[in-house]
């Protein structure tokens, strides 16, 4: 049974506010396992190896597009911040907190790896945790393409008990989703462009279905409300033979959702398009030694395996 790669932060770390692009906090996710599966190590020498084969894997893409991401990743979590309040337990008043994610990484161009080192004051925050904090499963955001949704999914989970966020005023969203003030000022760019795409890709890529609700005084929107519920788990195909016998308009149909998944992009022959890579699909969907690798694919899409006739 492959082992579940768990994604564990601080609550503080979850609510913070900054601006990470996808490749960014895909270095984090990565580096987050690797710090808590060493954490003696982490504490002593502090270096964290990621190479572009467990970028590649995690997120399902081609060689190519993980060494850049990873190339690119460096630059961006150097120059990042993040901001987070709490009560500071002399005075009793509410302190800001500013700090950097990393104080050293470097990028290895012919070993295409990255060696990082998180900041004092993030390490207890991803290692040593008490009752306050957050945890998810890395395969729930492998395949979201926005870091909007990155985030959001990590601000919902906090409330995963009860399926219903508190009021977050539309500033501190914004912030917490680490959106540039100067970007997506009108409110309907914010929605259609933000919002509405992240929950999107919430709805179709992980294990929740999400919504959210206006809160307004008078005719301006001041805030937002989140609602969400879990999903059921996809049942498993119960074939002895392990081959599903498909109609030509099921083949036609799932072979184009097969194609248009991320997870299987990385498959693709080079150069293919998505409408040539389905019409590959859909040879070895027909073929009996070939199908079984996509039946947890069909699952997760919807497929039905048709019940016999008593």
């Amino acid at each position: 049974m492959t082992k579940k790669q768990m994604i564990t932060k601080d609550n503080d770390l979850v609510g913070a506010s900054y601006s990470l692009g996808v490749a960014e906090q895909r270095l984090i996710f990565l580096a987050i396992i690797k710090a808590r599966e060493q954490h003696k190590l982490i504490d002593a020498m502090g270096l964290l190896r990621i190479d572009s084969k467990s970028y590649q894997k995690q997120f399902s893409v081609s060689r190519q597009t993980a060494y850049e991401a990873l190339k690119t990743a460096v630059t961006g979590l150097f120059n990042a911040e993040l901001e987070y309040s709490q009560i500071d337990k002399e005075t009793g008043k509410l302190a800001h907190h500013k700090r950097r994610w990393v104080e050293h990484i470097v990028y290895i161009d012919d070993a295409a790896c990255v060696d990082l080192k998180f900041t004092s004051s993030i390490i207890p925050l991803i290692t040593r945790l008490d009752e306050r904090y957050t945890e998810y499963e890395l395969k729930q955001v492998s395949e979201l393409q926005s870091e909007y949704a990155i985030r959001l999914y990590e601000l919902l989970i906090q409330y995963r008990t009860i399926g219903k966020t508190n009021i977050i005023l539309l500033d501190d969203l914004r912030s917490k989703l680490g959106v540039e003030p100067s970007h997506y000022k009108i409110m309907s760019d914010f929605k259609r462009r933000v919002l509405e795409h992240a929950i999107k890709q919430i709805n179709v890529h992980t294990d929740i279905d999400a919504d959210y609700q206006q809160q307004k005084e008078g005719r301006v929107i001041t805030g937002f409300t989140f609602t969400f519920k879990q999903k059921k788990a996809p049942e498993q195909f119960a074939i002895d033979d392990g081959y599903i016998k498909m109609t030509d308009s099921q083949v036609r149909t799932f072979s184009s959702k097969l194609a248009a998944l991320p997870e299987l992009g990385s498959n693709a022959p080079t150069g293919a398009s998505t409408e040539q890579y389905a019409t590959i699909i859909a040879n070895e969907l027909r073929d009996q030694t070939k199908q079984a690798k996509y039946h947890k694919h069909l699952a997760k899409l919807g497929f039905e395996v048709a019940k016999s006739k008593a």
